[in-house]
């Protein structure tokens, strides 16, 4: 005598299933109407699985362990890629188009990578430096990028839409020692000048020093202190900054405006960082920098070190003066602290240290 077969339930609807009439999804009973709304089978081995379970994109249908075993998925379009079709960049996996895109030597605007740390100290500088007129030439980046990480990556370089036709040098925070030291700046600039590259004689380029604020204070109150007396002394000092920077007043008014005169250091922090506007002579919409965007790009040597030891200089008086004593500071008494033969040289060119006729180089 037969046994009778009990009845088959649908896993999904829970109505009846014909025993000749359903799908086995991951070991439950599916009706066809179910399974064709609700599950599907893997691209690659067959498997019936929950659609809810799959790892998908608009061209794939995988179980989870097909796409462990042989699938990534691009980090910039999140397209699921065969392990065998994927490229492998900066420490994720991309599809074709996509790695071509971040295998270009010129990176796009919003490229930012992890920080690297050149140096001694708890200062750093980074540089941006804005080059244009001799094209948004990939081979020129490269050859520059292979100039500036000849022994360690220290340099990358990016698109920048305020360029007409170069690009941006960005280097990784060193300390200033490094920038003047180690740090292979005469040979990138004395390159991209030979390349046609110019920057002081464009109505483009900046020169935008980023300073670490870890470097500014041991404490986040004593860095607000530090960055409150620096925005004090650039608006103190506008009128010789403004000189010191080679911009005219309306290029400085459009990328790096002054942000208006306060008595009280503290009242121009207060103001300044509610203000989220980065065309400013110091940006503080950064978290862990400041940014001194008041000058204007140069790729002569003596003007790039001149203008970090400036910077250097400026944030060294703010962390080492009370209140009192800083608005007590005149130019002169400013100026007669510098030592640098770089910084003395590019002060006496813009009549700035002593009012003397001496040699001025080019600037490009």
């Amino acid at each position: 005598m037969d046994e009778t077969r009990e009845n088959l339930v649908c896993a999904c609807c829970g109505g009846e299933v014909n025993d000749d009439d359903y799908y086995l999804v991951e070991d439950d009973v599916v009706c066809p109407s179910c399974y064709e709304d609700e599950c599907g089978s893997c691209d690659r081995c067959g498997t019936f699985i929950y659609s809810e379970n799959a790892v998908s994109d608009s061209e794939h249908f995988l179980c989870q362990h097909c796409y462990d075993d042989h699938y990534t998925r691009c980090y910039d379009c999140d397209r699921i890629v065969h392990n065998d079709d994927s490229y492998y960049a900066d420490g994720y996996d991309f599809c074709f188009n996509c790695y071509e895109k971040h295998s270009s030597a010129i990176r796009e605007y919003s490229y930012k990578p992890t920080p690297i740390l050149y140096g001694q100290g708890k200062r750093f500088l980074g540089v941006e430096l804005e080059v244009d007129n001799g094209g948004h030439d990939n081979d020129n980046a490269e050859e520059l990028l292979e100039i500036g990480n000849r022994n360690s990556e220290h340099i990358y370089i990016k698109s920048d839409g305020s360029i007409d036709d170069g690009f941006e040098i960005v280097t990784h925070p060193m300390s200033l020692d490094y920038h003047l030291s180690e740090f292979c700046w005469a040979d990138i600039l004395h390159r991209a000048v030979q390349m046609g590259y110019r920057s002081h004689q464009t109505g483009t380029c900046g020169l935008h020093i980023h300073v670490s604020r870890d470097g500014l204070g041991d404490s986040e109150i004593e860095q607000e202190d530090t960055i409150s007396k620096i925005l004090f002394f650039v608006e103190v000092h506008w009128n010789e900054l403004l000189k010191f920077s080679r911009r005219t007043e309306y290029n400085m008014n459009r990328w790096a405006a002054r942000r208006g005169y306060e008595h009280d250091p503290k009242k121009l922090y207060d103001k300044a960082k509610s203000d989220y506007n980065r065309y400013v002579a110091v940006n503080l919409c950064n978290r862990a920098t400041i940014e001194f965007r008041l000058f204007r790009g140069t790729l002569k040597l003596n003007t790039l070190l001149a203008t970090l030891q400036l910077v250097e200089h400026i944030c060294q008086t703010a962390m080492s003066l009370c209140e009192y004593d800083l608005k007590a500071l005149s130019w002169s008494e400013f100026v007669s602290r510098i030592t640098e033969p770089e910084l003395i040289q590019y002060m006496k060119e813009r009549r700035l240290y002593v009012n003397e006729a001496i040699t001025n180089e080019e600037e490009m």
